[in-house]
């Protein structure tokens, strides 16, 4: 069954006087955001998402749901809504999260295109935000926002997730970690048409996305929280730890070889620990701080040929890296670990990275006056 087949467009709940279908039947005027939510069985959460969107202050937007063959109520929880801007597509099937996203992407009218997962909320200004942002800097591909958290009863809880701010950071650090919250993420929706997400990644879509994008154009972060991210048992990646972990694993392997660097594949999984350390608890060894110094520094010469990624702050992510990697020593090295790192040629650029991490977790004015777009 071809994707066509299996997707079919409804009407709102309240029929075609709904859609604000005219007279003369032509087609309505474009708006300037679309913004594309994915759900599959998300009856307890997407009414909350639904009225989040809703609820913005910048109005002029259409909202595109894909139902990816919800077996639950979540196509009939969004037929009850009345709103003209609404508009549901659903899957005969679950296709997963990757194609529900490009089907968005195919259908959207808006100039800009805005995707917030089925169970986040976005905050009154986003759109207002990311839409006056892209407007003033248009050599600006795609925008995203910082995130925090709430329970799967939707009580807030105290974690921010910050991401890099300037393009030149995110850019640097896209063979470790997404440069953008894709549930707050903004883009050129001719933009993405012509990068889609890659269907063959049903955990990872949005990561291997958005290195592609952050190859070719600027990308940025406003410094502060415009969405809100729900933690509960059903969320995708929720206990697929080893599934994530083989897919990044191939998404490293597609920018190591565009470096032209020689791995193993002992290297990416060692390559991925250097972004996890902490959420798996891992302690490195000495062996293991052997292994990191000379990778990183191998990434660093490799660039330096191949010109991939944006210096000085490859280096400085390279740098962090290192000290992180010493930081985390199990406790038996860490002495030993500290020697290593004043030693280390990957030493100067580590201050510069530890500084941009502290940076991030400033208070939020702090963080804005570190980096500043032209206007």
């Amino acid at each position: 069954m071809t994707l066509a087949a299996a997707t079919t467009t409804l009407p709102s709940a309240t029929g075609p006087g709904a859609r604000g279908a005219r007279p003369d039947d032509a087609p309505p005027p474009a708006p300037k955001v679309t913004v594309v939510i994915p759900a599959y069985d998300r009856e307890k959460y997407i009414g909350a998402a639904i009225d989040s969107i809703l609820a913005q202050s910048f109005a002029d937007f259409e909202l595109v749901i894909v139902d990816d063959g919800s077996t639950d109520g979540t196509r009939e929880i969004v037929r009850a809504y009345a709103d003209p801007r609404i508009r549901l597509i659903y899957h005969a099937r679950n296709l997963g999260v990757a194609a529900a996203r490009n089907e968005g992407i195919r259908q959207a009218r808006g100039e800009y295109l805005a995707f917030l997962d089925s169970d986040d909320i976005a905050f009154p200004d986003r759109l207002a935000r990311q839409v006056a942002f892209l407007d003033r800097h248009l050599d600006y591909a795609a925008l995203g926002a910082w995130v925090d958290w709430m329970d799967a009863g939707g009580h807030p809880l105290a974690r921010v997730k910050r991401k890099a701010i300037s393009p030149e950071d995110i850019a640097a650090r896209r063979l470790f970690r997404a440069g953008i919250e894709n549930t707050a993420s903004m883009a050129r929706t001719e933009i993405l048409r012509r990068f889609l997400h890659d269907e063959r990644y049903s955990i990872g879509e949005d990561f291997h996305l958005w290195a592609r994008v952050a190859a070719a154009h600027k990308m940025a972060n406003l410094p502060r929280v415009l969405v809100r991210c729900r933690s509960h048992a059903q969320r995708t990646t929720y206990g697929k730890t080893e599934e994530i972990r083989a897919q990044r694993l191939t998404i490293y392997e597609a920018q190591l070889d565009a470096l032209g660097i020689a791995y193993t594949q002992e290297d990416l999984k060692r390559h991925y620990l250097l972004r996890r350390m902490h959420k798996m608890d891992f302690r490195p060894d000495p062996a293991y701080l052997d292994w990191a110094e000379r990778w990183l520094c191998a990434l660093r010469d490799a660039n330096q040929h191949a010109k991939l990624y944006p210096e000085p702050a490859f280096s400085h992510v390279l740098g962090g890296f290192w000290a992180k990697a010493c930081g985390h020593a199990r406790r038996q090295s860490r002495w030993r670990a500290l020697t290593r790192f004043l030693r280390s040629p990957l030493r100067p650029w580590a201050w510069a990275g530890i500084w941009k991490d502290l940076v991030l977790i400033a208070p939020r004015p702090f963080a804005r006056r570190t980096w500043r777009p032209a206007p």
